[in-house]
């Protein structure tokens, strides 16, 4: 297809700047990335690109591999690999990351979902893996802004089994993998990137 046919997610352009400020902090010691849910792949060409020292692994559920690789054939970096197939109701992929990253993906996922990813992220993660999460989050079960407020209604809307994720429930599912958090960090628009760490061992 021709370029201007790729999918194209106007978050992804606007979060971009602002996630890879973060990554290229706590990636920089890091060499294989796993990025779960990478939708169009437009965060994948953006962060190989600006990060030549980490070999970025795009994955999703089938159905959005074809575009995820029309921005990488566009882009014809070294350092993206075809994308591989993951949702967490299947086999995961193989291989160990010393890095995983997702961006907006709990909340359009059905809690069970959320709770058998990160019970699959073990066998993902290397020994000292870092996991970084971008998204909403609430707090102690409430809402940080109106407009997540209304952006959670909308989510439930579509689908009931979707919604903002409460921050302290997925730390628990973090800790219950093995892993601690690192920081917590705020972000533009009311969302969060949250990043733990896997025990070494």
């Amino acid at each position: 297809m021709r370029g201007m046919d790729k999918p194209y997610s106007p978050a992804c352009a606007r979060n971009q700047d602002v996630i890879l400020a973060l990554l290229r902090e706590r990636f920089a010691d890091r060499s294989q990335v796993l990025e779960i849910g990478s939708g169009t792949g437009q965060h994948a060409v953006h962060f190989a690109a600006a990060m030549p020292h980490l070999t970025w692994q795009t994955s999703d559920v089938p159905a959005h591999l074809s575009g995820i690789d029309q921005w990488l054939s566009e882009a014809a970096l070294p350092n993206t690999p075809a994308p591989l197939v993951f949702d967490v109701n299947g086999t995961p992929p193989t291989g160990h990351f010393d890095a995983v990253f997702t961006a907006n993906t709990l909340h359009i996922m059905g809690w069970d979902e959320v709770e058998r990813l990160f019970a699959l992220l073990p066998g993902l993660m290397s020994a000292n893996a870092l996991l970084i999460v971008y998204g909403p989050f609430n707090y102690r079960g409430e809402f940080t802004s109106a407009s997540n407020a209304a952006f959670d209604a909308s989510l439930r809307a579509a689908d009931a089994r979707r919604g903002i994720r409460d921050f302290e429930q997925v730390d628990a599912l973090a800790r219950n993998a093995g892993l601690a958090l690192v920081e917590d960090r705020a972000m533009p628009a009311n969302n969060r990137c949250i990043c733990w760490q896997r025990n070494a061992g």
